[in-house]
């Protein structure tokens, strides 16, 4: 039988949109990744358009509990979004192509932001379990970059994006992270900030390990983020990264760390994530419209 002929990535992602183009009109300007457990923030999308990801062509599907593995199409205080309930991570075996698919289609659905968030261990012992901490950095010890392999400049969102080399200096946007600290305090609490160190997974660090990060400078560990953080730089879009802490790093505190209790941490910070996502939203729609540019 002959081979069906290969099709490349942007390829790839314009079929996502194209699918996706067909069950809703919706353009989104603002993307947003829903981590472990943190996906009932779906749950404010208005007249949501609900696609699952099994449905929409080379979408990758978690394996994991705590990742519904929806798009949502709709409004949160009047800002058109997409929201993907769930990703899927490197050590589910998915290649870093396949894990980085979801962001590149919401920049080709027209997104200029994105917003991340995820669950994480504390390593820095002034963080507690529940707390919100906005991601000012990352360091990527995955052994993998999202942006390895051919370039493909036809993903860039604006003019000068989509480039081979590409600055990643501010990664996570300093215009966001300060509106995200405002909006937090309005609704009552702080917002500090910290180093996000992301590994391959899936087992959890060792203590060890965890010193030896500490010595790096991380406050936070994880097995995701820095993917889609750095394909969305290459495109040009503006990010901003919440992380939860879930549990003390291994070490920090004598207690196991349980998948399950991330869970639970997870479903019981909703509120206060829901609270902040749509305080940060409501200001981006009272943004001008961006619109994307060829």
């Amino acid at each position: 039988m002959p081979t069906p002929p290969t099709v490349d990535l942007y390829e790839q992602a314009q079929q996502a949109v194209l699918h996706i183009r067909q069950r809703s009109s919706l353009q989104p300007i603002v993307g947003v990744v829903l981590g472990t457990g943190l996906g009932g923030f779906g749950r404010q999308v208005q007249h949501a358009t609900a696609i699952p990801y099994a449905e929409i062509p080379h979408f990758p599907r978690s394996s994991i509990a705590g990742h519904p593995g929806n798009l949502l199409l709709g409004a949160v205080a009047g800002t058109p979004v997409a929201v993907l309930q769930g990703r899927a991570h490197l050590y589910e075996g998915h290649t870093v192509a396949e894990v980085t698919l979801p962001t590149r289609v919401l920049s080709l659905l027209g997104c200029k932001t994105l917003i991340v968030t995820n669950a994480s261990g504390g390593i820095n012992a002034s963080f507690r379990a529940g707390d919100l901490v906005s991601i000012a950095d990352h360091i990527n010890l995955t052994g993998v970059n999202a942006a390895a392999g051919p370039n493909e400049p036809r993903f860039a969102a604006i003019p000068q994006a989509g480039q081979r080399f590409f600055d990643m200096g501010e990664a996570y946007s300093p215009r966001l992270r300060t509106l995200a600290r405002q909006k937090a305090a309005e609704v009552g609490f702080d917002l500090p900030e910290g180093i996000y160190l992301a590994v391959l997974g899936p087992s959890f660090e060792t203590p060890a390990e965890i010193r030896a990060f500490r010595s790096l400078g991380a406050d936070l560990v994880g097995m995701s983020t820095v993917h889609e953080v750095i394909v969305a730089r290459h495109m040009g879009l503006e990010v901003l990264g919440l992380s939860l802490v879930t549990n003390p790093a291994a070490g920090v505190s004598p207690e196991p760390i349980d998948h399950h209790e991330v869970l639970d941490i997870g479903r019981r910070a909703e509120g206060r994530l829901t609270e902040l996502l749509t305080a940060i939203l409501a200001a981006c729609s009272a943004a001008p419209n961006p619109r994307r540019q060829p």
